[in-house]
């Protein structure tokens, strides 16, 4: 199969992080006879270096030349934020492609590995066994994109900002989170503040229609402030999340901390014919770029959710994801995570690793389906794969 990617590494460790990781896709590749081209384009601070642009017009045609986009992180150093290249950075790059393709479903799976259970912030009584959940949140709708005012009124200053939705940014994202849990638990949590905001009860009464057309799922109404608390206390009580932006953007900011650490967790952004933008969810870490220290998981993981949903290549998503974890539980783990130091696996050992260990367990994959093959109990299908 033959897939053009956008690759947008950004700024700060972005560059580094991005092309370790694209080793592990041309292993994927090499194993499965696939075929990746990648279509790199500036955005973020780099971008304005040499454009005067966060998000050029020249990254978005190659971005909608592709089959889907790899996205790196964007954003400088705190003390910088003034200056023209920094202000304003991440919402005139990934907002502005979030608008542009119209990405309204996002995707945060939020996994705790049984081995970095020590990590995370929450008792171990609580996670004991890990944690594995995902939340769906709303991009293109609510405050973030309404009006937003700073005035001054008998001598005091005001703001306001407008959150408004309708039926089909609502509907759209509760469908795909319904989906979402029909495949896992078969269990959606509706998170939203139907008690104070008229939107949450909008919210709240279309995802209570929507569930008629999923009745093997069981739905749950939580209000927001409830929610964020019961993930700290019990988290292992949610299996799919949806939400709306605002609360989303908090919520899968809080969960993503529960694992120890940010550079463990990838995210999807997905439009409602396909197209996807995958990223890290951790920032651009300025203060480590270049040292060859940051953790690639959560670009590695993201390139697994990019064959998984946009090219419907699973098995091979299901790969990377168990190559990640074992080199995690065969205990390389990059600074972030390590207990000593000293010990810790650089950025390009820990993408080593990982790579051994995808070839590895395709070339294991292989050799037992032969064996199956040879008892006839497995037909081979070398006809489909030569066409792919």
């Amino acid at each position: 199969m033959y897939k053009k990617i956008a690759i947008l590494s950004g700024d700060g460790i972005g560059p580094e992080v991005m092309q370790h990781s694209l080793q592990i896709l041309d292993a994927i590749a090499g194993k499965f006879n696939h075929r990746f081209e990648y279509l790199e384009a500036s955005i973020g601070g780099a971008a304005y270096e040499y454009c005067g642009s966060h998000c050029p017009d020249e990254t978005l045609n190659i971005c909608e030349q592709s089959d889907a986009i790899l996205f790196g992180s964007v954003g400088g150093p705190l003390d910088q934020q003034h200056l023209a290249k920094w202000k304003n950075c991440e919402v005139n790059s990934i907002l502005k492609l979030r608008q542009h393709f119209n990405f309204n479903i996002n995707m945060r799976p939020i996994t705790i590995y049984p081995e970095l259970i020590a990590y995370s912030p929450l008792k171990s009584a609580a996670i004991s066994n890990g944690l594995d959940m995902i939340i769906f949140r709303e991009l293109t709708g609510g405050i973030y994109f309404g009006a937003h005012e700073l005035t001054t009124s008998n001598h005091q200053r005001e703001a306001r900002d407008v959150c408004t939705y309708n039926e089909t940014q609502i509907q759209n994202i509760i469908h795909a989170a319904f989906k979402a849990a029909r495949a896992r638990k078969k269990q959606l949590c509706s998170v939203d503040k139907a008690n104070v905001l008229a939107t949450s009860r909008l919210w709240r009464e279309l995802a209570t229609e929507i569930a008629g057309d999923y009745p093997e799922v069981k739905l749950t109404h939580m209000l927001v402030d409830n929610c964020a608390m019961q993930m700290i206390i019990n988290p292992r009580q949610f299996d799919v999340i949806v939400t709306e932006n605002l609360f989303g953007d908090i919520l899968s900011d809080l969960a993503a901390a529960l694992p120890g650490s940010l550079g463990l967790i990838p995210s999807a952004s997905l439009n409602h014919q396909g197209k996807g933008l995958y990223e890290p969810s951790g920032g651009s870490a300025p203060d480590i770029a270049g040292k060859g220290i940051a953790n690639p998981s959560a670009q590695i993981l993201s390139a697994a959710m990019m064959l998984r949903y946009s090219f419907d290549m699973h098995e091979e998503a299901d790969l990377i994801e168990k190559a990640v974890r074992t080199t995690i539980e065969d205990g390389m783990v990059t600074a972030d995570l390590a207990e000593d130091a000293g010990k810790a696996a650089s950025t390009a050992e820990f993408v080593s690793a990982v790579k051994e260990n995808v070839i590895a367990r395709s070339e294991a994959t292989w050799q037992s389906r032969k064996k199956l093959d040879c008892h006839g109990l497995h037909p081979r299908n070398d006809e489909h794969r030569k066409s792919t």
